[in-house]
Formats: structure tokens, C-alpha cells, sequence
């Protein structure tokens, strides 16, 4: 196998330095080169194109968005956004996720150099997972709301079901297609979308502008509600609890599963425990293998469960695992989501 080909764009010389050396010592990884900005790179670009781009969003000259929207339409390739922990940086991201970045690595405004090289995993799993995304799946949203489809029949307004889902790469856009399809009326529904801390809540605003449904990011007792979406936040875990009659969830701190904080391994095991068969859990688009075995535990108590089929997946990683270990009653494209969601009883 050849090595990944990485080319770095971020205006901080010590951020390219520290970024070049991490990066060259996780095999199969080669950074090619680096520039201060995006109208330097293209420059050095036109030698040699790489398989993934590091890229920064805030850079003098032309900004990460700008550079971002034009490769994409002119040579479209798999990017990761580098980005400072900031809530404004957050909102940032988001908009660069939904012009067609694949997904977000972070970096901190003191200790570098110690941060990214305790990351690595993460930056290896992120830039890894990009090297595999096939970007024509990717669905670019324009940010407009998109009215949910009439399939909705007599939905039951009850707290018994809940739908629990879980993504990593490519699973911002795949959310997206699905939530923006879906009434008011759904059945509750709990996510796991892998993400740095502070990215989901700017995530999960984003969507509450264009959807139907409520999306926040979740707090510790949320209750289940039809038409309520809750989002894991990053860094925190999200389990499921049943209280009596109702379902609420728990947001803790903890180890990683499967190298994830959140995991969707976590979430589908106690959803497994809180709800078995009354619950739905799908498995979309992401690298590596969590959320299989949790998925399997949910499949073994009855419960309905899906994957994303290869055909729509940006990286089929997670949704084949879960096949492979007979975790999935059926595989289905990303299309026939909503449809699943709504009508099954």
C-alpha cells in the first residue's frame, strides 16, 4: 500500500512544524508539503496533489471556507478542518463541514506541540477515514430548511420508542439528510456523531435552524419526547435511562470506547438495556468499528436495527463491521432512512 499523501495549510509556522513531524511518524502517513495560507498552497499544489488537505479556517488572503468551496467544485478533495477549540471557531466548522470537509481535527491555543501528539490517534483515525471518503456521496447542503415528506401516518405521540443512531465520517451530512426529512411527529431519537467538544453544539443549532424536528445538544436528563432530537456532546458520553414510563438520558465523563468520546458503542448498549426491542438503531457512514457490538446487543433483544448501505456510505467502515458480526437486520441506503424511521411500529 502506498503511504497518504498530506498537505498542510495553516498560517502558523510552529502549527505546520509540529502538524509535519506527528503526522510523519504515524505509518502510512507522508506530508508532501505546507503552506501559510491557501494561495500559497495552490501554488505548491499544482506540482503535486495530495490524498487529504489539513486545512486551517482563519488565514490571511483567502480564508479556509473560500479555499475550500473552490477546490471542491475544481478539484474535488477529502479535507480536514484544523481548528482552534472555540465557540465561534465552532460555527466556523460547521459551515466548512457542510462546503464538503470530511471532518474536524483540533488543536489548542497553549501546549501544541504535547496536545497533538497525544491526539495522534485521533488525527489518525480523522486523516485515515479521509483518505477513504468517497466525496461524491458527499451531500452538499445549502443550509435551507427542507420540508419533511408526507409519510407520516398516524404517528403515536408515546415517549416507548426511540430511535438511536450512530456516525462518524461523513455522518454531519448524512444526519443532516435525514433530520431535515422528518415532522414534528417522530419519535424521539438520540445521536452519537464522533466530534470534538464544543463542534456539537454549534452542530446541533445548525440543524435545529433547518429542520422540522428540535435539535439541541443533550443535557443530563433530558427527557425522550416525539419531535426532540438530542445530540452527544463532545467529550461527554450519551446513555439512555428509563424512569418509570419515560426514557431520559445521562451525560457522563469516562474512559474512551473504541477510542471514541462519545461512543456509539455506549449509547446502542444502553439503549439495548433501557428500551430493547422498542427501540430502532442505525448505524451511517463512519471509519472504524464502533458502535458494532453495541449494535449487536440492541439486535439481540429484538429490536430493529440498520446500516447505511455501502452504496451510500462516504467511508463504509462502521456499517460494515456491524454486518460482518450480524449485528444488522437490514442494510439500506441513505434515502430510505426517514421512511424507516417513520413508519415502523
Amino acid at each position: 500500500m502506498t503511504d497518504i499523501k498530506i498537505f498542510i495549510i495553516d498560517d502558523s509556522a510552529v502549527v505546520r512544524q509540529v502538524l509535519t513531524d506527528v503526522l510523519n511518524k504515524i505509518s502510512g502517513f507522508q506530508v508532501i508539503g505546507a503552506a501559510s495560507d491557501p494561495i500559497f498552497a495552490l501554488k505548491k499544489l499544482d506540482e503535486q496533489w495530495p490524498d487529504v488537505i489539513v486545512l486551517d479556517i482563519e488565514m490571511p488572503r483567502m480564508d479556509g471556507i473560500t479555499f475550500l468551496k473552490k477546490i471542491m467544485i475544481e478539484h474535488p478533495t477529502p479535507v480536514v478542518i484544523c481548528s482552534t477549540l472555540t465557540t465561534k471557531g465552532a460555527h466556523v466548522v460547521m459551515e466548512a463541514m457542510s462546503a464538503g470537509a470530511v471532518d474536524i481535527i483540533t488543536k489548542p491555543t497553549v501546549n501544541l506541540r504535547d496536545f497533538l501528539q497525544e491526539s495522534s490517534i485521533l488525527m489518525s483515525n480523522a486523516i485515515k477515514g479521509a483518505s477513504q471518503a468517497k466525496l461524491h456521496r458527499m451531500k452538499h447542503s445549502l443550509g435551507k430548511k427542507t420540508t419533511a415528506p408526507k409519510i407520516m401516518q398516524a404517528m403515536e405521540h408515546t415517549t416507548d420508542r426511540v430511535i438511536a443512531i450512530g456516525a462518524s465520517t461523513g455522518g454531519t451530512q448524512a444526519i443532516e439528510h435525514i433530520l431535515t426529512r422528518l415532522p414534528k411527529t417522530s419519535p424521539g431519537i438520540v445521536i452519537v456523531q464522533h466530534m470534538p467538544e464544543l463542534f456539537t453544539a454549534s452542530f446541533a443549532n445548525r440543524l435545529n435552524n433547518i429542520c422540522e424536528v428540535t435539535v439541541k445538544e443533550a443535557q443530563n436528563n433530558d427527557r425522550i419526547l416525539p419531535g426532540l432530537v438530542l445530540i452527544a456532546p463532545g467529550g461527554r458520553h450519551l446513555l439512555l435511562r428509563r424512569s418509570g414510563a419515560q426514557y431520559r438520558v445521562e451525560v457522563k465523563d469516562g474512559p474512551l470506547v473504541t477510542r471514541h468520546k462519545p461512543s456509539v458503542n455506549v449509547l446502542f448498549r444502553s439503549v439495548a438495556k433501557s428500551a430493547g426491542k422498542n427501540a430502532i438503531g442505525i448505524i451511517l457512514t463512519g471509519m472504524g468499528d464502533d458502535g458494532a457490538k453495541g449494535l449487536k446487543e440492541l439486535h439481540d433483544t429484538g429490536a430493529l436495527t440498520i446500516a447505511q448501505d455501502e452504496a451510500s456510505c462516504v467511508v463504509y467502515g462502521m456499517p460494515k463491521e456491524a454486518v460482518k458480526i450480524g449485528a444488522i437486520d437490514k442494510e439500506v441506503a441513505l434515502e430510505s432512512v426517514p421512511e424507516i424511521i417513520l413508519s415502523h411500529h
